[in-house]
């Protein structure tokens, strides 16, 4: 996929680490150049000056996805160094909710509803207009295999990745006639520090591997040939789509040897 992106302008939320960042870095080495945001500036800084080093181009700006004045910044800045958006991956996300989810509070849902749902709406919003000036897009949305099947102790997680899953077919036919394409990958398990409870824990990751066909964790580097596919010209005609990368979890647990 080298160069497959050049000249492109890709704004990937929750890019300071995981997945965000490996996609970044993915997008970078294809051409493009970058805007990384989230929510701390150093950690951003950090991801900006290794694609920089290695010869890419890059800005870091920190931005709360709940925050639509902070997103409309982040546009501006966006357009004045870069000259807009052809690329959007909407990546943040939050869980401060395990358990049962008769257990979580109204504050938790509405914090991780806000962040994993409405926030990749609101960023979609703010980009579609540079879109269209541009003559077209692609959104990315990271959703999860929790949207599709529950895990034990994320029912609310759940909730707003399969709310991720519809938004990308609404927003598909929606803005089909704008020459943006919106599709979703939805990682199984990947090890970053967003799921460290399972992967840093012998006991829990042993029994989550027990639903894994190919019995291992994968490395967020795993994510990037989809969301290369994705963003370039090989996928022109691939919209509401969402590609799964789980290491067969979906297809359930039985064993055949």
């Amino acid at each position: 996929m080298s160069n497959q992106l050049q000249d492109k302008v890709a704004l990937i939320t929750g890019a300071s680490r995981g997945i965000g960042q490996a996609i970044a870095e993915a997008y970078a080495s294809a051409g493009a150049r970058v805007v990384l945001a989230s929510r701390r500036q150093a950690g951003l800084d950090e991801v900006a000056d290794r694609i920089i080093a290695a010869g890419g181009k890059a800005l870091a700006v920190a931005t709360h996805t709940g925050d639509e004045s902070a997103i409309k910044e982040l546009l501006g800045e966006t357009k004045a160094v870069f000259g807009g958006v052809d690329i959007l991956v909407n990546n943040a996300a939050t869980n401060p909710h395990i358990g049962p989810i008769l257990t979580a509070d109204e504050g938790q849902w509405a914090k991780i509803l806000d962040t994993n749902l409405v926030g990749y709406f609101r960023v979609s919003k703010a980009c579609v207009d540079s879109m269209h000036d541009r003559g077209g897009g692609v959104i990315i949305n990271i959703a999860s295999v929790a949207g599709i099947s529950p895990l034990p102790g994320m029912g609310v997680y759940c909730v707003s990745k399969a709310g991720v899953l519809m938004l990308t077919k609404v927003l598909a036919v929606e803005l089909a006639p704008q020459n943006i394409r919106v599709n979703a990958i939805a990682p199984g398990f990947i090890k970053t520090r967003f799921s460290a409870a399972i992967w840093d824990n012998p006991q829990v990751e042993e029994a989550t591997l027990k639903t894994i066909p190919q019995k291992r964790i994968a490395e967020p580097q795993e994510i990037t040939g989809a969301a290369l596919f994705l963003a370039s010209d090989a996928s022109s005609y691939v919209t509401g789509e969402t590609i799964v990368i789980d290491g067969g979890q979906v297809l359930g647990t039985t064993e055949y040897n």
